[in-house]
């Protein structure tokens, strides 16, 4: 397997970020990892050998990356204000940054013009980013998938409501959206697969939550509840990755 490492001074961030690329042509993926993570964390969880079958026969391209979670989501005794204010430029750093480089990387790996666009994909936490993503910015994510995610803000930050708050909060601003809206005929020709499993340490209410409101908008989606026997863990999402990627890239 083809790999690239990357490392840049971020200036939405103000310090160097990094990154590692798995792959060698393909449409371009966006790893998020689960909380705390580093860009290395596909590899050193082997999730290298769940995508195995599509990078190395060029469909894909990985690009795993930093969170920031510890400056923000997880600092639940730091200033909630502050903590948001970061989160915000840890998704400018993503947008404005990642996805322009990971799009001239795969055009100089096998030609890809950005069109689609990018596959964001996460886990726990790694899925509630993800999903974030995905549904502010469907021009620039055309795919997701998201496992055993929590789609609230209030995970991180509790009571405390501001505008950036509001706006990383997929239950509240999806809830809001209003009908003819032009990102659901966006959505809709995009494809998204949210999943959970019902076992220990999922927490599968604001899926549900996000289930009731993609139907009442009439928004197409795959949110998909695995058993009780699916527990929040890596060998569960191996599998949920074997049974959803070929969906996904069809």
């Amino acid at each position: 397997m083809e790999t690239q490492y990357y490392k840049w001074y971020s200036n939405e961030l103000g310090r160097d970020m990094e990154i590692k690329r798995y792959g060698h042509a393909g449409r371009p993926v966006l790893f998020i990892p689960c909380q705390d993570g580093r860009f290395y964390d596909f590899e050193n969880y082997k999730m290298t050998e769940a995508w195995g079958p599509w990078i190395e026969s060029g469909q894909v391209m990985v690009f795993g990356i930093d969170t920031i979670d510890s400056e923000t989501w997880s600092d639940k005794g730091g200033d909630a204000g502050w903590r948001i204010w970061r989160y915000e430029r840890w998704i400018n750093y993503i947008t404005r940054e990642v996805v322009p480089f990971m799009r001239t990387v795969a055009n100089e790996c096998n030609g890809w013009e950005g069109n689609p666009g990018v596959l964001v994909f996460g886990s726990s936490l790694g899925a509630t980013h993800a999903a974030n993503l995905y549904f502010r910015f469907p021009d620039l994510f055309d795919r997701l998938l998201a496992l055993s995610g929590i789609y609230t803000a209030e995970f991180g930050f509790g009571s405390f409501m501001n505008d950036l708050v509001y706006q990383n909060s997929p239950v509240h601003y999806m809830e809001n959206m209003p009908a003819g809206h032009p990102y659901i005929e966006r959505y809709n020709r995009n494809k998204a697969v949210i999943c959970v499993g019902q076992g220990a340490w999922e927490i599968p209410d604001s899926t549900r939550r996000m289930k009731e409101i993609l139907d009442s908008k009439g928004i197409n989606a795959w949110v998909d509840f695995w058993g009780y026997d699916c527990v929040h863990d890596w060998p569960w999402w191996y599998k949920q990755v074997a049974y959803y990627v070929p969906y996904l890239l069809s």
